[in-house]
């Protein structure tokens, strides 16, 4: 029997007959409409999410890596500057300007004399200074 002697609703093969029980979808005309789920919406759903979280991620770094130059700044700026002493890791220095515009690092503090004080920073164990307090420096 060919496959035109059969009505386009009876699913038949030569190679296997009669196997509409063996589907695992409906075959018969009265059996649900098998259409496909519109994933359309939640495509976009959770592209919104994952670029929403891509972009958060994103500023994250940018201001992690603007911290980082900022810090490079600062401990080139404090070790650029001059001083005749080995400062001590613990312990907290003030970074000022000289009449002729050069930076210079001191042990006293900005209220015990009249300099024009740029920031307070301490050495730590690494030998990073860390900015303490900014009073006038803009790189």
């Amino acid at each position: 029997m060919s496959k035109k002697d059969k009505p386009d609703n009876v699913v038949f093969y030569d190679q296997y007959g009669y196997n509409a029980s063996l589907l695992p979808y409906a075959t018969s005309v009265g059996a649900p409409v098998i259409k496909a789920d519109d994933v359309t919406g939640w495509k976009n759903m959770g592209i919104n999410k994952v670029n929403r979280e891509f972009e958060s991620k994103f500023n994250e770094l940018k201001m992690q890596y603007q911290d980082l130059i900022e810090e490079f700044q600062w401990n080139e700026r404090v070790y650029n500057a001059r001083f005749s002493f080995e400062p001590i890791v613990g312990e907290i220095y003030h970074l000022y300007k000289d009449a002729d515009g050069f930076d210079f690092l001191s042990l006293i503090g900005p209220k015990e004399w009249n300099k024009e004080h740029v920031g307070t920073l301490r050495l730590n164990s690494d030998k990073k200074w860390i900015l303490i307090d900014l009073k006038s420096a803009v790189f």
